[in-house]
């Protein structure tokens, strides 16, 4: 079995954030791949996708499914996250009020992001990051 998929992303287009989420999860419950897997491949995937929309000036999603995983990649357009290590920490921020205002920037995507996936690799600069991401099915 394998499947792959690019997806375009809208800076700042929150009525459509989460439709990469939605689809990779239904794709992942046609496939017929456990539950507990699906969820956390939809926290993570819809974390990411989220922060592409709010912090980022758009940018894509592919994905990679095989037999014994699911490879996730965003890769975005500035201004890039100045220090990951940082990012990474429990309520750390960088949104704007916008996405404030509709409840998104609360500063745990990337530490939920992290969590719920086998391999994470984040790389930044000011002109756009690379969030790499697998999760294992078994």
């Amino acid at each position: 079995m394998e499947n792959t998929g690019k997806f375009q992303i809208e800076a700042m287009d929150l009525e459509n954030a989460g439709n990469v989420s939605s689809f990779i999860k239904k794709t992942l419950i046609n496939k017929g791949i456990a539950k507990n897997i699906i969820k956390r491949v939809s926290i993570a995937v819809y974390e990411a996708e989220i922060n592409v929309v709010i912090h980022s000036y758009g940018g894509w999603c592919t994905y990679m499914i095989d037999d014994d995983k699911i490879r996730v990649v965003f890769e975005d357009t500035g201004p890039g996250i100045e220090d990951i290590e940082q990012a990474i920490q429990p309520g750390f921020s960088t949104a704007n009020t916008q996405a404030i205002y509709y409840g998104f920037g609360a500063g745990m995507g990337l530490m939920n992001i992290k969590n719920a996936s086998d391999t994470f690799n984040l790389t930044s600069s000011p002109k756009g990051t690379i969030l790499d991401i697998v999760i294992n099915f078994n």
